[in-house]
C-alpha cells in the first residue's frame, strides 16, 4: 500500500514536470487536494526544548517507561502530554526492551551420570504434588534407590525447605546407609548451598540433571507415576491428615 506521504511527492513531481494539473493527479491517485496543499510548520522553540528534554530522559533511564518519564517532566515543569510524550518516544526507538529469560540458577554436579550396578551406590530425590480435600497443596519428598527401585523415604509437608531435605536425607541414611551417589534436578532445596555442603561433607557425589530434562532422572519419575496412579489418584486426604512413609 502506497502511503499518503509517497502520493503527495508523485502529485508534485508530475506537476512540476508538467504533466498534468494538480488536480488531475489527485483524483488519480485518490488522495486530496486539502492534505497535498499543506505544508507543515516548524515546530515552536518550547516544544523543541521539551523534545530534546524527553530523549535526554529517556535515555538516562532507560528502564522508565512513556509514563514516568512523563511525571519526571511534570515535576519539573514542563506541559507535556501523555500522547505527545509516548509518540517523541516511538519515533525516536526509545521503547522499553523486554528483559531476556532469567537464567537459572543450577546445581554443581561433583561426578559424572552413573548407573547404578549395586545397592546404596546410587539415590535420586525429588517432589510430588498432591492437594488435600480442601485444595490446600500438599508436598511430597521422595527419594529411591536405583539399583533396587525401592523408596526409601516419602515426607509430605504444607511446605518443604532446604533443612527438611537435609533432615529427610540424614533419617534415610541412619537406616540405610550412605550412597555413593544422590542425583536430583535443579530445584532450590536441592541446590542451596547448605545442602551441597553437607552432601559434599558426607563424601557423596552430586549429579545434576540438565533443566527441563526429567528423563534424565528416570527411576524417580517412574516411581512417581506408579505412586500417583496408586495411590493418590485413588485416596481423597483431608487436610489435617498426614501421610506416613
Amino acid at each position: 500500500m502506497v502511503s499518503a506521504s509517497a502520493k503527495r511527492q508523485a502529485v508534485r513531481r508530475v506537476v512540476e514536470e508538467g504533466v498534468c494539473s494538480e488536480r488531475r493527479a489527485c483524483r488519480y491517485l485518490g488522495l486530496r487536494r486539502s492534505s497535498c496543499q499543506y505544508r507543515s510548520q516548524e515546530a515552536p522553540e518550547a516544544t523543541k526544548k521539551l523534545v530534546k528534554r524527553i530523549l535526554w530522559l529517556s535515555r538516562k533511564y532507560p528502564r522508565y517507561g512513556y509514563r514516568r518519564i512523563r511525571g519526571l517532566l511534570l515535576r519539573e515543569g514542563w506541559k507535556a502530554g501523555r500522547k505527545f510524550v509516548q509518540r517523541i518516544r516511538r519515533l525516536e526507538g526509545l521503547g522499553i526492551k523486554g528483559r531476556g529469560p532469567r537464567r537459572r540458577r543450577r546445581g554443581h554436579s561433583t561426578a559424572t551420570p552413573t548407573r547404578a550396578t549395586q545397592l546404596n551406590e546410587v539415590w535420586s530425590w525429588d517432589f510430588v504434588h498432591d492437594r488435600t480435600d480442601n485444595g490446600a497443596s500438599l508436598k511430597m519428598l521422595t527419594l529411591i534407590d536405583e539399583y533396587s527401585r525401592q523408596c526409601l523415604k516419602i515426607t509430605p509437608a504444607r511446605r518443604l525447605r532446604s533443612k527438611d531435605v537435609l533432615d529427610a536425607l540424614a533419617e534415610a541414611m541412619a537406616e540405610r546407609g550412605v550412597p555413593t551417589y544422590i542425583r536430583s534436578d535443579n530445584g532450590s532445596e536441592f541446590i542451596a548451598k547448605d545442602v551441597q555442603d553437607w552432601v559434599r561433607e558426607m563424601g557423596i557425589g552430586t549429579i545434576y540433571i540438565d533443566p527441563g530434562s526429567p528423563w534424565q532422572n528416570p527411576f524417580v519419575e517412574s516411581f512417581h507415576n506408579r505412586l500417583r496412579d496408586e495411590c493418590l489418584n485413588q485416596e481423597c486426604f483431608s487436610a489435617w491428615q498426614r501421610r506416613g512413609s
